[in-house]
């Protein structure tokens, strides 16, 4: 099964950097960038931090294929 994310636009609405998001959910830039571009699956707590940090739903954020 192969998704999509919104994370990339929802960061621009809060004008928040890879690295600032990654430090507010605890993982690496790197993690983030690899989720914005689809090649990673993470894990039910991390997308429930990120779509928190991101004040929307994990339904909003990621959209599967």
């Amino acid at each position: 099964m192969s998704f999509k994310t919104r994370i990339k636009e929802l960061r621009a609405r809060y004008d928040l950097t890879q690295d600032d998001l990654a430090k507010k959910v605890g993982v690496r830039r790197e993690t983030i960038l690899y989720l914005e571009k689809g090649k990673y699956n993470p894990s039910l707590i991390l997308a429930h931090e990120i779509a928190k940090a991101l004040k929307t739903t994990i339904d909003d954020l990621f959209i599967f294929d």
